[in-house]
């Protein structure tokens, strides 16, 4: 693990529905603004471990830590081009992954 420079959140890859998900309060979370946001190395290391955990028991695959930008409102938004188009779904079908769930949630990012 790096040493953080900043805001970080968790990420990783669903293995039951093969979303990506975020680290949230209660579990995993299909919607970035729900991750928890690690603000220093121990908190970063807490998500860390908590993500290698959920990895060791097949929950999730491919966890790890995150550059984040934090708006004035709180909403996380990923630093770097992979995360943010992982983060936003499959670009060629709007209406499959995070854009037709978010749409259905009536969210319209």
């Amino acid at each position: 693990m790096t040493r953080p420079t900043g805001p970080q959140v968790l990420i990783a890859s669903d293995l039951a529905e093969g979303d990506v998900v975020f680290l949230g309060a209660e579990g995993w979370e299909r919607d970035l603004l729900r991750a928890k946001i690690a603000y220093d190395a121990a908190e970063a290391a807490a998500l860390d471990a908590a993500g290698k955990a959920d990895v060791a028991a097949n929950r999730v695959v491919d966890a790890y830590l995150v550059d984040v930008e934090v708006s004035a409102a709180g909403a996380p938004t990923p630093l770097h081009f992979r995360e943010k188009f992982r983060a936003a779904g499959p670009s060629v079908r709007r209406d499959l992954g995070k854009q037709a769930w978010l749409q259905g949630a009536g969210d319209s990012r």
